[in-house]
């Protein structure tokens, strides 16, 4: 069985029919049995859809016919469980779904309710059946599935993997945010309602600040895990994929970092990788923050925690929703070009403007008829910042593979080593 994988697709516009991309790129992902990317936008005709009242940061949406273009690099599965998938409410939610089912791609993650979301999607290759399961941490507005029960309909959303967060204090900084809290009074309803025996009653002995949970301990730290019961979502998918699939991968969208650096994953995010591969899974693939984080090898499966994007089109909205406007005090009279010239001070800071956004790898990895790695090349692709409008953010094969350096030594990191091929890729030692 072999696998090809893409991280992030911002695609905003169609993509031109004779795109040198194609010619470059079909070849390495065709070699993969199952070819997995990530749709980063939702898919509906202008003026179909309300717009929410929060984004996942820039209201995404084009036209559904982009499927046809983004078919001819070869993906045949794919997910938009992402932080996005919300931008334009329910209603967009579900035409991107109707237009993702219409492709034919196989998909996982968002359903018409919680039972459709969080159930394994399945390919059919002559090499065997692919099982994916699809999950998303960076959670914005209502985006959740619903459960159906006998007299409710199910609410159509996504298959979370929601981050339950505190923060633990020494008695030092617990006293000194506790003077804090008595003195503005903010938990003054909230210690009536636990007096009244809500909120774990008098015996829970934390407090609050705002929406953060605060708990005494020996030391201070802020601490993030994954919720129970999406666990246990996630276990039971995987028993169940177990049955029908030859090789079984979850698709893991998430923005939440470790430590103080972007390219280093939270390590709830640590944690939930290698829940799954200890209960089933074969390969978590990573996709969310917009740049490269490190891969590992748990198990003899791999781990990617962001493949990075492999078109990144911000730039090309056409329209925004007042609320969008509201975040910069401007109108809403005003044009596109003028709300994202504000927002990226005259185009010299945000996404578009870092060259990490634009960096990415495709893996292509093999395994045994065990679902184990024997084999891992990647291959650097790197999309342009400037020149034509038309070629701006879509993906090309890199002719100069140096910016992975800080890549591959976050990898070593991991235990994970590569070395360079001859063609250009870099292959895994394993």
């Amino acid at each position: 069985m072999k696998i090809t994988a893409a991280g992030d697709m911002i695609i905003g516009r169609r993509i031109p029919a004779d795109f040198e991309g194609y010619a470059e790129l079909a070849p390495i992902i065709e070699q993969g049995d199952a070819r997995f990317f990530n749709l980063e936008t939702t898919l509906h005709h202008e003026g179909e859809c309300f717009a929410s009242e929060t984004s996942g940061g820039t209201y995404l949406r084009t036209n559904p016919e982009v499927l046809e273009d983004i078919k001819k690099f070869g993906f045949n599965m794919t997910s938009f469980n992402n932080n996005h998938v919300a931008d334009y409410g329910f209603d967009g939610m579900l035409r991107t779904l109707d237009a993702v089912e219409a492709s034919g791609l196989v998909h996982a993650g968002v359903g018409r309710n919680l039972a459709e979301a969080s159930a394994p999607r399945y390919l059919d290759t002559a090499k065997g059946r692919v099982a994916m399961i699809s999950v998303n941490s960076t959670i914005y507005g209502e985006m959740l599935a619903g459960e159906q029960t006998a007299r409710i309909k199910g609410r159509p959303g996504i298959n979370p993997l929601r981050v339950v967060e505190h923060m633990e204090l020494d008695p030092t900084d617990f006293a000194t945010i506790k003077q804090i809290i008595d003195k503005t009074g903010i938990n003054i309803q909230h210690n009536i309602e636990k007096n009244e025996g809500y909120h774990g009653g008098t015996a829970n002995k934390n407090e609050r600040f705002g929406k953060m949970t605060l708990v005494p301990a020996n030391e201070t730290k802020f601490v993030q895990k994954a919720n129970k019961a999406d666990l246990d979502r996630v276990k039971k998918a995987i028993y169940e994929a177990k049955l029908q699939a030859d090789y079984i991968f979850v698709s893991l969208h998430a923005h939440e970092m470790g430590g103080t650096e972007k390219e280093e994953p939270a390590e709830f995010l640590k944690d939930f990788a290698h829940f799954c591969i200890d209960n089933g899974a074969n390969a978590v693939v990573g996709h969310g923050p917009h740049l490269l984080r490190p891969i590992e090898i748990y198990n003899g499966c791999p781990i990617f925690y962001s493949l990075g994007d492999f078109a990144i089109e911000l730039y090309n909205v056409e329209f925004a929703p007042q609320e969008m406007y509201d975040q910069y005090g401007m109108t809403g009279k005003e044009t596109v070009h003028e709300l994202l010239k504000k927002r990226s001070n005259d185009f010299s800071i945000g996404l578009m403007t870092d060259h990490r956004m634009f960096e990415a790898i495709i893996p292509l990895w093999e395994t045994d008829e065990e679902g184990k790695l024997t084999s891992l090349t990647i291959y650097p692709i790197l999309a342009p910042m400037t020149g034509k409008k038309s070629e701006i953010g879509l993906p090309r094969l890199a002719k100069d593979a140096s910016f992975l350096c800080g890549f591959l030594r976050r990898c070593e990191a991991y235990g994970t080593k590569f070395v360079p091929s001859t063609d250009g890729s870099y292959r895994c030692i394993l």
